[in-house]
């Protein structure tokens, strides 16, 4: 057994690149361990399985983990871009202020804490980017400590005692956070949150806004009128219209053995069959019947309809801030459905009220011809593909180095925006173009964004693990118990904070509130245990926002709690 783990640790030893993948493949195996309806995440993980690997100290190039890393930064600025500048205007300026007052208190709190405590310039670095669940923190604090005029010996420890704070802070930041938001918020501001939700949901779908149907189901279906009907002698537009808040569409219809296209002046006789577009409760529940006059039948041939389902990015400036429920009494949508609004990848509540955003991703539901007429009204198609952009990544990287790299030197320290928060500028930027001109910058698809995060960011939190892995475990047996205190009051205080100025200050309403809170701590979930808890998908309209500006300035705060503790 022994000659077989000398051999096994002697082939990790020459290989560090299989190293790293079992590091990855251990570490996203961890984080999938359930303790109740807690799981560790595939970021923790990750470090935890580096950490034990590490214990027989293995090392992997700096230059590498830098890779990784960079690739992360630029993928949360592409995806966040367009809401992290839409949050600098003036409709989304008082989500993006709460976000900045939670994200400071976090960083003031996390210094006070850390003089307090005795901390030095990586453990506080820890602290901030476990306690508000940040990992691009640790990264930025890194690559600061790096700059720092000190021994080499010096930085290495300051960069080892980061992976320590966060490993113990990151899990009471994210139990924590989730607890306070969905659970404390509401009782200490005195509200019931599923009603007030509730409330909102109603009044965004009330109104004649003709009910932009909310994650429903959409069909075509056909129906025979029968003498006697109250459809019959009635024109298109008008049985349209009878159908008040729901959306019912009818553009063909058998007379006489003979398919047809329906104009809106044509009137119905009985003994016409009609295909309608809808709502699946209301076709089924509604349509047919006595007081409807009409049956359901199966006309395979006037049901034999192109229909499709197609991604649509918003980027019309006319389009930009106007509701949807504006939008479908135009005739340009007749017939067309959004069945999904995303925004910054996060499924968004939809209602007549919603506002749209440039940069928004909808899904839109119905036949060929009509989805594709109505596309470049709102922007361009973002059809399915596999291809991704790389000369978009590459040089996106490379111009955001460029940008972050010159710095000042005053009093032997470096001051500057450093090459990590250059790179996140940079895929804000190109995230940002590419909403605005996706003819012009390239795609990255959703799935391939997704492997970029994860991998850029795990990949990264690997290499740190490993690295820090002997020095892990002393560090952790002298500061563990003062970094439980540290990380409890670093999550804690700054929620409390955000769930004050923006109730009794800012007077938000408490769904969007404490989704704005979420997303200022970049803590995901936390935002389904607010969903959880309000029964009502309300908190997303504070997310995107708030996650745009929150990823921006807590991965900013690595480089800035480095420079104040240095």
């Amino acid at each position: 057994m022994s000659v077989a783990f000398n051999w096994f640790q002697h082939v990790l030893r020459i290989h560090p690149e299989v190293t790293f993948f079992l590091v990855l493949g251990f570490g996203y195996a961890l984080g999938k361990l359930k303790i109740g309806s807690f799981t560790l995440g595939a970021v923790t993980g990750t470090l935890l399985a580096g950490v034990l690997v590490g214990q027989l100290e293995f090392r992997i190039s700096g230059e590498v983990k830098q890779c990784f890393f960079l690739l992360f930064l630029f993928s949360i600025g592409f995806r966040t871009g367009p809401q992290f500048f839409r949050g600098l205007r003036r409709d989304g300026l008082q989500q993006a202020f709460l976000a900045a007052i939670v994200a400071t208190t976090g960083l003031a709190v996390a210094f006070i804490v850390s003089k307090f405590l005795g901390y030095q310039a990586g453990t506080a670095a820890g602290v901030v980017a476990g306690s508000l669940t940040e990992s691009a923190t640790i990264g930025t604090a890194t690559d600061a400590i790096t700059r720092l005029n000190l021994s080499d010996a010096d930085r290495q420890m300051l960069t080892n005692q980061i992976p320590v704070a966060f490993a113990v802070t990151y899990l009471i930041g994210v139990i924590g956070t989730a607890w306070i938001l969905s659970q404390l918020a509401p009782k200490l501001i005195g509200v019931n949150l599923p009603a007030a939700c509730r409330e909102l949901e109603d009044k965004m779908q009330g109104g004649s806004a003709q009910g932009i149907p909310v994650r429903r189901e959409f069909e075509l279906r056909a129906y025979f009128i029968e003498e006697g009907s109250p459809l019959a002698g009635a024109s298109i537009s008008d049985t349209e219209a009878n159908m008040g808040d729901q959306r019912l569409f009818i553009d063909r219809m058998r007379r006489d053995g003979q398919v047809m296209n329906a104009a809106p002046d044509t009137v119905l006789r009985a003994g016409d069959i009609i295909s309608a577009a809808g709502r699946r409760t209301l076709l089924v529940e509604h349509m047919p019947g006595q007081a409807s006059g009409v049956r359901e039948i199966d006309d395979r041939e006037l049901l034999d309809v192109e229909a499709e389902a197609l991604d649509v990015v918003v980027t019309s400036r006319t389009i930009d801030g106007r509701r949807l429920g504006e939008l479908a009494r135009e005739q340009a949508a007749r017939g067309v459905f959004v069945s999904r609004l995303t925004r910054a990848g996060t499924p968004m509540l939809i209602s007549p009220e919603t506002v749209l955003n440039r940069g928004d991703v909808l899904t839109l539901v119905g036949s060929m011809s009509r989805v594709e007429a109505i596309v470049g009204k709102l922007g361009v198609a973002d059809r399915a593909s596999n291809a991704t952009d790389m000369v978009l990544v590459s040089l996106g990287i490379v111009a955001g180095a460029l940008i972050g790299v010159p710095a000042l030197v005053v009093g032997g320290v470096e001051i500057g925006l450093s090459l990590s928060v250059g790179v996140l500028l940079g895929g804000l930027v190109c995230g940002w173009l590419r909403s605005v001109q996706p003819r012009l910058f390239g795609r990255i698809p959703g799935p391939t964004l997704w492997v970029f995060e994860s991998i850029g960011l795990t990949g990264f939190v690997a290499i740190v693990g490993l690295n820090a892995g002997p020095d892990f475990v002393k560090g952790l047996q002298s500061s563990g118990l003062s970094l439980l205190l540290a990380g409890v009051l670093t999550s804690s205080i700054p929620m409390l904070v955000g769930v004050f100025v923006g109730h009794k200050i800012m007077k938000m309403h408490p769904g969007v509130m404490l989704g704005v809170c979420a997303g200022a701590s970049t803590a995901t979930p936390a935002l389904a245990a607010v969903q959880e808890a309000a029964k009502s998908a309300v908190p997303t309209l504070g997310y995107g926002v708030a996650y745009a500006v929150g990823n921006v300035l807590l991965a900013l705060w690595g480089t800035v709690i480095v420079a104040l503790l240095s």
